[in-house]
This record gives structure tokens, sequence and C-alpha cells, in this order.
């Protein structure tokens, strides 16, 4: 493959792509997997065996084990070699969070370390400002948080009131406010602080020490769950920051705060994948010993739906994070061939796919509240003790769909940046919108097709079914779209619904030419399941939507049209769910 994507961000809504045009995980390299394999040995043999004791927050451990794994060089798979990292490819960094998403508070603490900590100073910082803090960051020997959310600007960031005044002598900017809900607060020696100069309507980045004068907290938060992840109130009073650590340009900190999110949702959505493997091999060892009615719970049809569903949810996350993954990465290399700098390039490549990272955070984030929700239902009474794993699993996984933006944000910012990418012609969107809506009469037929293509015509009806409600609900409200959020998450809803969907068909359409036939039926069987679940959900969102912005006299034509681009061929789902849940039960363990 080259290294250009084959679409840009936001592009799959109005293009098909070649099936030899996208990453599927299987094609992970062995550098991939020993990367991988460090990551999941490191787990094993130093947070696994500590959890209870890193729930508590023993003193200093935390920040040990972080340490531990810089020794390993797991904190500079992002950083420059001579910046002392280990840089690797944008993939391999996916792969590493996935890896290390299993860990509970520990892999919220990495991940907070490793890329909102370390990433706005090394995209962001001055030559002089990366030479003094990066090195330290890459091996652990300083630890680093982001302080953007305030006790009245949580995802209106920049209604912050934390502000920086330049001092009479213009070598400081005397820094006071409040941060909280800062992850690693407790021990972070370095944070990238968030606040507004003078009178400044917008705000500016600040690289801060906590060993400054003026810098104090609060006592640890009492949280639901990630409870060994160190949660503070951070308050600044009169803290003097030298002005050469003004992290990036005046009025440049709110972009470099959304630049960074971006990147905090793709890689969320890799995280989760590896806490819902995780919780599935509970569920299945569980499911395997637990006896009732004189055989294990395994063999009824009741928990192999559920463990069937866990399995194609976390397929199909899968499916999608490493296909947006590659685009953004041969995005980066495009632009670096191009003689544009690291920092930049991670930045603007990121950035181009903001529909996608926002997409996949909502769906990654929503799988595993469902997996480990049924993790607990499985396990049954056993799954509200305390002593059981899925205990820590369901408690720990909540704060995802609030992380990096709450995924009501994210829905809207996806649909948001869509429709903007129409008005600025960067996608031939409101022209193709047009000429579905005003062909309501184009509808593939899904009968006497092959497999693969009857599964990729529903996925070409299905984005037809979005497109055709645009130019409806931007005739209907106008200047007041953004106010309708119903409506906008209805249509995000069925974006993301399409992009998994389209993103599993290639998967397992590729598959076909690394796996046998054997195995491949159980692919399909995955397919099938989802492709069924998928084209109700975008059926039900499409119709909520019609229903919130049709005059009556149109509804029942724009009902009908949706349910003819909403068929899906029937499927045995009981069957298919359960032969993958068959799967995995004798496996006792996911390989899929």
């Amino acid at each position: 493959m080259s290294n250009k994507a084959k679409l840009k961000g936001g592009e799959f809504l109005i293009k098909d792509v070649d099936v030899n045009d996208i990453f599927i995980p299987e094609e992970f390299d062995d550098e991939t997997k020993m990367i991988a394999d460090t990551c999941k040995d490191f787990l094993e043999s130093e947070v696994f065996p500590n959890l209870d004791r890193i729930d508590k927050q023993e003193d200093g451990l935390m920040a040990g084990l972080l340490k531990k794994a810089g020794d390993l060089g797991l904190l500079g798979l992002s950083i420059p070699e001579e910046l002392g990292g280990f840089e690797q490819s944008f993939l391999n960094i996916m792969k590493a969070n996935e890896a290390l998403g299993s860990g509970y508070s520990y892999s919220v603490a990495i991940m907070a370390h490793t890329g909102i900590g370390t990433l706005p100073i090394l995209y962001y910082g001055n030559e002089e400002q990366k030479n003094k803090y990066i090195p330290s960051l890459a091996t652990g020997e300083k630890m680093a948080a982001y302080c953007l959310t305030e006790p009245g600007a949580g995802s209106d960031a920049n209604s912050g009131r934390t502000k920086a005044v330049l001092s009479e002598d213009g070598k400081h900017y005397i820094l006071n406010g409040q941060k909280m809900w800062i992850t690693n607060g407790g021990f972070a020696d370095i944070q990238t602080v968030f606040a507004k100069i003078d009178n400044d309507r917008v705000l500016s980045a600040f690289i801060v020490e906590r060993a400054w004068e003026g810098v104090t907290m609060n006592p640890e938060e009492k949280k639901m769950g990630i409870k060994g992840s160190s949660t503070r109130q951070i308050f600044f009073n009169d803290v003097k920051v030298p002005v050469e650590n003004l992290l990036g340009k005046r009025g440049e900190g709110f972009r470099i705060a959304l630049n960074i999110l971006h990147l905090g949702r793709i890689k969320l959505a890799a995280t989760v994948i590896g806490g819902a493997k995780r919780a599935i091999l509970h569920s299945v060892n569980y499911a395997n010993e637990r006896k009732q009615f004189g055989k294990a719970i395994a063999e009824f049809g009741a928990i192999k739906h559920k463990l069937a569903q866990q399995v194609i949810k976390t397929f199909a996350t899968e499916s999608a994070v490493y296909r947006s993954s590659k685009d953004i990465q041969d995005n980066i290399l495009n632009m670096k061939s191009q003689g544009i700098v690291h920092g930049l390039a991670n930045i603007e490549g990121v950035a181009d796919y903001a529909i996608e990272c926002a997409l996949m955070k909502v769906y990654g984030s929503e799988a595993l509240d469902y997996v480990v929700d049924e993790a607990v239902q499985i396990y049954g009474g056993m799954g509200f003790s305390s002593e059981t794993p899925v205990d820590r699993a369901y408690r720990d996984s909540r704060i995802n769909r609030i992380f990096e933006g709450t995924n009501e944000i994210n829905r809207l910012l996806a649909v948001d940046a869509l429709l903007k990418k129409g008005m600025k012609n960067e996608l031939n969107l409101f022209e193709k919108a047009r000429n579905v809506f005003d062909s309501p009469e184009k509808i593939e037929d899904l009968n006497n097709l092959g497999y693969y293509d009857e599964k990729q015509a529903l996925v070409r009806n299905l984005k037809s079914a979005i497109l055709m409600l645009i130019p409806g609900i931007s005739e209907a409200f106008g200047r007041k779209l953004s106010d309708e959020e119903e409506v906008l998450m209805n249509i995000s809803d069925m974006l993301m619904q399409v992009y998994v969907l389209e993103s599993t068909v290639l998967r397992v359409k590729k598959l076909e030419k690394i796996k046998d036939a054997e195995s491949m039926h159980l692919y399909r069987d995955i397919l099938d399941v989802l492709a069924f679940d998928v084209a109700s959900l975008v059926q039900k969102a499409g119709r909520d939507a019609i229903a919130s912005f049709a005059p009556s006299d149109q509804q029942k034509l724009l009902i009908d049209v949706l349910t003819k681009r909403c068929f899906a061929n029937a499927i045995n789902v009981k069957d298919a769910r359960r032969r993958i849940a068959e799967k995995l039960i004798s496996d006792n363990q996911y390989t899929f």
C-alpha cells in the first residue's frame, strides 16, 4: 500500500473503498506482536498481581509501576530516538494501547502520561522545551498530567477561568486558577495547564512544574471506578511560570486541547479492545466452570447469546479501529514525505480523521460497557461481589463514556465535522446527498448476489439512508440545526454503525485469503449477525430523525424509502450466535 490514505476523513460516507486498501489486525507483523507481548507480559508480572494495592493507592506504587514501564521503553513509543524514545508507527502504538488496555486503573495512568500528558509538549513544544522535558518523560523519571477541566468548564473548555498575567518585569506569567479531575494529578511532575492570558477570549497553554511555589492540590477524589488512578483538584496561586514555558503561541491553547483530544479518542478506542478481551476471558472461563441444573452454564442458549454478542461487538470495534488507524498512519507518513515536521504531521494527520476518531471513541466505549455488563450477568450473584474480577471491570469501564469528551459531545462533534467538511467542499457531501434525496427509487437489490456483494450492497444502501436525510434536516432547521441535538445524534448513530459494518465486511472479506474455510464460517457468522443488527439500528435512528424533522405529509414516503434502504436479508441469528459462542467456549478464551 502507498503512504496515502485512499479515503479522506469522513469520505467513507460518499465513497466505497477497495478491500485491498484497508488494514486488518491479522496483518500485524512480528515486531508489532513483540511490542504487544511485552505490554501483556508487563501487566501479567507487575500489574495484575497488585490490582488491590493499586486500587488502594498505596503510596508510590503507581508512579513506580510507570517508571518500570519506562525502563522497558513503553513510555517512549511515540517519542523520537533523539529525545530518548523508541518511536514506533501509529499502528504499533495503537496495538500497544490495546495490549495495555486490560490494565484497569493502570491503563488509565499510563495512557494519560504517554498521551495527553506528554504529547502536547512533544508536538507543540519548541526545541528547548522538548529537550528539557521529553527525555525524562520518555524514561519515567518524570510523570505528566494534562490540566484542562475546571469546576465550571467541562465540555465547554474555553469557558475556563484560570488566568495568566504577565509580570511587570516581563519574565513570568503569574498563574491563578483551579483545575479538577486531573489524572495522575497526585504525582505528575510536569503539567500542561490551560489558561487565558489577560482578557483573551481563548486559551493558551503552559508547561508548569509541580515543584513550583503556589502549586497545591486537594486530597484524592473518591471515585466510582478506576480507583487506583490518581485524580486530584490542582490549585495555582500566584505561580510564576517563566515566559519561555508558554507552549505554542498565545491563544493556541484551545487548538492544542482539541487536537490532543482527537488523538486521545482514537487511542481510547484501542484501549477498550484490550479491556473487552479480558472481560470476555473472565466471562467464558466462569461460564465453563459454573454449573447449574447439572451442567455448565456455557451450555445454555441464553449464555451463548451473551458470549456471542461480546465477541461480535469486540471484533467489530477492532475492525473499525485498526482500519481508521491505518488511514491516520498513512496520512501522517504522507505529510512527513512532503517535509512537514514530526509534530505537525502527527497533529494534522489525526485531525483530518476527527470524525472517525469521535465515532470510534463512542462505539468502542459503549461496546466495552456492553461486554462488562454482560460479564457481570454471566457471573450472576457472584458478579455483584467485589471479590470477582468483573466487579472491577464493570466499575472501571463506565468512565470511558465520559473521558476524552462525553459520548454525547463526540456524537455531535462527528456530525458537525462532517457537515463543515461538506460546506467547505472538502467532501462532495451535499451534492451526493441531494442526488440520493432526489432519486428515492435508486435502491440496490440484495437478491441473487454473491456473499460479499450482498453485504457491500447493504452498506451502500445504508449510506444512502443517511445521505437522504441530510437535505431534509438542513432545510427543516437551517442555521438552527446545531440546536437540534437529538436529530444530530440520530445521524451520528447511523454514521457510526455504517462505518463499523463496512469495516467488518472488508475485514472478513480480506480474511478469505488468510483463514481456512472452516474458520471463515465463523467470521461470516459474526458478519451476518452484525449486518442484521446494524440494519435495524440504522432504520430505528433514521425513523426517529424523520419523525423529528419531516412534515407529516412527507413522513410516510421518507419512512417507506428508509425501510427499503435498511432491508437486510434474514439469517438464523440464533444458530449463528451459538456457533460463535461454541468456538469461544471450546477455546476458553478470545481467539477471533
